[in-house]
């Protein structure tokens, strides 16, 4: 009779340090919202992988990173308001090669002042040692305006 064990050492998933991949999430955020600002849709979708699916607020989900181009390239082009977004790591959680991270983003006006604020929850996979967004969505923290 043989027995053999289940868990193996080709078994365990890797260990993330969470100390080290909080800054690198962090600054994947921070150059989103600088490619937004500069209304480079190109940098913009650095962030994802390829196959991502988006998800935003009263919109159908868009499924690839052409798709989401396109989407920014259009938003980033009609926008003249001035107003810029910051996106903060709240929580981060990770085992292996993916990573989600709870996050929240505020809208700012050329002033400063808040405009819109929420949250966000992003899904990454690391590939090729390097992480990227494979799935996302965000919420507004702020009633909805009746029409």
């Amino acid at each position: 009779m043989i027995f053999s064990a289940c868990n193996t050492s080709a078994d365990k998933t890797a260990s993330v340090d969470l100390d080290k991949l909080k800054p690198e999430i962090q600054a994947m955020e921070d150059a989103y919202a600088a490619a937004e600002k500069a209304k480079d849709a190109d940098k913009v979708v650095t962030y994802y992988s390829d196959d991502a699916v988006s998800y935003n607020r009263n919109e159908e989900p868009l499924s690839g990173k052409e798709a989401i181009k396109k989407r920014a390239a259009e938003r980033l082009a009609k926008d003249t308001s001035g107003n810029y977004n910051v996106y903060k790591v709240v929580d981060l959680f990770s085992e292996g090669n993916m990573a989600v991270e709870i996050g929240s983003w505020t809208v700012l006006n050329p002033s400063g002042a808040e405009v819109d604020k929420g949250h966000y929850m992003s899904y990454f996979q690391k590939r090729d040692e390097k992480w990227v967004c494979v799935r996302d969505m965000n919420v507004t923290s702020n009633p909805a305006k009746l029409m």
